[in-house]
């Protein structure tokens, strides 16, 4: 019971607290360029509390999944002082658009300053190389530190991973730094065939034997895998939490992976057959990087980059259909993994990510959205006349309508993954 209550706590403070400063970035510039708010509110349906204060009632509604700044001339032309509808098209999109955009600067910032506080970031300077590797065979030594791979700028040592990934086995070209001079090397990665069976386990910098996600059709999705469950063992081999353990000994089965669980502190074992997959190496082990303040700021600004970029890829694959729909999580399944986490750190970086996420689809252009109605005012500016009221509410009532949909279709199987 206790468990339950804490986790509801944890959902109900983190969907209010996102939808909270969501809003109150609209209200805020809202405000700025002295526009009258009517209404603020913080969940749709039944009010629960309001409070009148001056010009604007502050609300709390029944269902907790929104919640709306309703101000004059928005939805209906107005000509009193304060009218939304009477301002310039420029200072009327940055009201739409304020939301979104506090929700990711929030999102980024959070996300930032857990990755500097994390430290001990590996570094892009070569520790060792392995031997018979690509590295050790043009002549890459100990100390040499990477600058680019294939005229890329190399930052982080996941761009190293990235950019070997990239060639699928071809030509690569090298520059590494050698007292302080430029070295170049041209080769092709070393390839190796591995065996997976399509689980992530997080980045280098963070993984655990915690599996964060799971790739969709694998062999760890059909034997009943989910998200959330954390590797005890593999083939009856203790990790003890070391991923790196773990999916070593996934790579070097020999036939089937025996993957052992702990779920919800349940026991579970999979028999799970892998399949093989190709991947390059060039065959270096990398140094970890001095932890102080400038390293840490460092590495903690590309990394927030890195995974801005990573947000922005899936937004392009899903519209250009590498990700399926079956892919989306809902409420429902954003609740489970609210209620999954464990930590403090967990919990704040899990607020980051949403944060994100909603700020970004909150600017795509679908009706009903604030990326829809941004795309309205464009038009307006374009015909320099605005559309018409009908045809505008009927366009936010066929997005809207298309959104509950997607939403209870998104809810649907984040069921079915729950169970």
């Amino acid at each position: 019971m206790i468990s339950f209550i804490i986790n509801a706590i944890k959902i109900i403070f983190l969907l209010g607290f996102l939808i909270l400063i969501h809003e109150a970035g609209h209200f805020l510039v809202a405000k700025f360029f002295k526009v009258k708010v009517n209404e603020f509110s913080l969940g749709f349906g039944k009010i629960l509390y309001s409070k009148q204060r001056k010009e604007t009632k502050y609300c709390i509604r029944a269902f907790p999944l929104g919640g709306f700044v309703s101000m004059e001339g928005e939805d209906e032309k107005s000509d009193e002082e304060g009218s939304f509808s009477k301002l310039s098209i420029p200072k009327r999109i940055l009201i739409v658009a304020a939301g979104a955009t506090v929700n990711i600067v929030f999102g980024l910032l959070v996300f930032f300053i857990l990755a500097c506080s994390q430290g001990n970031f590996y570094s892009t300077t070569v520790a060792e190389v392995v031997d018979t590797y690509a590295a050790e065979s043009v002549g890459i030594i100990p100390g040499d530190k990477i600058l680019e791979i294939n005229n890329k700028k190399i930052r982080l040592n996941s761009d190293i991973t990235e950019e070997v990934e990239k060639s699928n086995g071809s030509n690569i070209e090298v520059v590494v730094l050698r007292d302080g001079k430029e070295v170049s090397y041209n080769f092709k990665p070393t390839e190796k065939i591995t065996k997976t069976i399509g689980i992530y386990l997080g980045n280098e910098n963070s993984a655990t034997c915690k599996i964060e996600s799971i790739y969709e059709n694998s062999p760890a999705e059909k034997s009943g895998v989910k998200a959330g469950d954390i590797i005890t063992k593999v083939n009856d081999t203790t990790v003890n939490d070391d991923y790196n353990k773990a999916i070593e000994l996934i790579q070097n089965s020999e036939e089937n992976v025996k993957l052992t669980v702990d779920r919800n502190g349940e026991t579970i074992d999979f028999d799970i057959v892998p399949i093989e997959n190709k991947e390059y190496y060039i065959g270096a082990m990398f140094s970890l990087a001095d932890k102080n303040l400038k390293n840490n700021l460092y590495y903690g600004f590309w990394t927030t980059i890195d995974f801005s970029g990573s947000l922005l890829y899936n937004v392009k694959e899903l519209f250009t259909g590498h990700i399926s729909t079956d892919q989306l999580m809902g409420p429902v399944g954003i609740s489970s993994t609210v209620a999954s986490t464990t930590t403090f750190a967990e919990f704040i970086y899990l607020l980051a990510v949403i944060s994100l996420s909603l700020g970004v689809t909150n600017l795509l252009p679908i009706p009903a959205l604030d990326g829809g109605k941004i795309v309205l005012l464009l038009i307006e500016a374009i015909r320099r006349k605005p559309l018409s009221e009908k045809f505008e509410i009927t366009i936010q009532l066929v997005g809207f309508s298309l959104l509950i949909l997607l939403s209870i279709y998104v809810s649907y199987n984040d069921i079915l993954r729950l169970f």
